[in-house]
């Protein structure tokens, strides 16, 4: 299965949210697969997987669709272990940047799609985490998968923005992608104690969205899960975030 974690607006916690559901999958023994897209790599930083920064990246997957290559190495050559077991990652670059075009113009965007589709036999799960961007990766990614999980802060312009990337969900389904779906919508950072994002939640279920039914809350344990550079599974096992974090993975588990 591969899922895309994508929104266009920042700071709703794709990363953290990434790196973690696929820190727990690989921990229940299924072998899962990060693939960061983002230029920022903070999924990559999160996994401390950027010491060979220059070398096997997701940027240099991409390279070999636009240079000229005799034998072009298969995409399981890119895929790096963690120091997690059956946790693998293709860490981000920010040579994505300057490519970024030449890959557009070269109309490359397939390229990831067939990618993943080579890998899929040797992972049980892949997760992606992308760009705050509707931009030539995210697009990428969003042809790949077979669902897209949207994380969302519970404020007014998140609800908005759902409107919009609904809108585009649907027409990458029409003109790339059949198979894409979105899978659900995650309530992240939520404050149980305030009324706004009870009250936003609502009325997205009122409006058709299907939101996952537990909630992720703010907590400081998730900025010390990034500065220890482990997945909050290793790192704090019986915390209530970690908690609810397993219970999404179980329901997504199920659900296929």
């Amino acid at each position: 299965m591969i899922r895309v974690l994508f929104n266009k607006k920042g700071g709703v916690g794709k990363s953290s949210l990434t790196v973690n559901l696929a820190a727990i999958a690989a921990s229940f023994g299924h072998k899962t697969l990060i693939i960061d897209l983002d230029t920022q790599c903070n999924s990559s930083a999160y996994l401390n997987a950027l010491q060979n920064s220059e070398q096997d990246t997701i940027a240099d997957l991409f390279a070999q669709s636009i240079t000229f290559h005799i034998h072009r190495r298969p995409a399981k050559d890119f895929c790096q272990a963690t120091a997690h077991e059956n946790l693998f990652i293709i860490p981000g670059s920010t040579r994505l940047t300057e490519m970024e075009s030449e890959l557009h113009s070269r109309h490359k965007i397939y390229k990831l799609r067939e990618a993943l589709e080579s890998l899929k036999k040797d992972y049980d799960y892949i997760f992606i985490d992308t760009a705050p961007a509707l931009n030539f990766y995210s697009l990428s990614a969003l042809i790949a998968a077979d669902r897209c999980l949207i994380p969302i802060d519970c404020d007014d312009f998140a609800r908005q923005g759902l409107y919009s990337l609904q809108q585009k969900i649907a027409e990458i389904r029409e003109d790339h992608n059949d198979a894409l779906a979105i899978e659900g919508i995650i309530a992240n950072q939520f404050l149980g104690t305030a009324n706004l994002p009870k009250q936003i939640i609502e009325e997205l279920k009122a409006e058709g969205f299907n939101v996952l039914p537990e909630y992720i809350s703010q907590s400081v344990k998730m900025r010390e899960s990034h500065q220890a550079k482990q997945p909050l599974i290793h790192l704090a096992p019986k915390h209530k975030l970690t908690q609810s974090l397993v219970t999404i993975f179980q329901h997504l588990d199920t659900a296929e």
